[in-house]
């Protein structure tokens, strides 16, 4: 098996691990309102 990388920083690379995490944050925290980044990090961690 042989790696292929492009340049540095190419979000293409890796397009399915992005296209993740920006869903994770739109349905996880983006519609969610915390008062305060304690109560986030609480929210997080349960």
């Amino acid at each position: 098996m042989i790696p292929s990388m492009s340049r540095t920083g190419d979000c293409y690379d890796n397009a399915i691990t992005e296209t993740f995490f920006s869903t994770s944050k739109t349905e996880l925290i983006y519609l969610k309102k915390y008062r305060s980044r304690n109560e986030a990090k609480k929210e997080e961690r349960e």
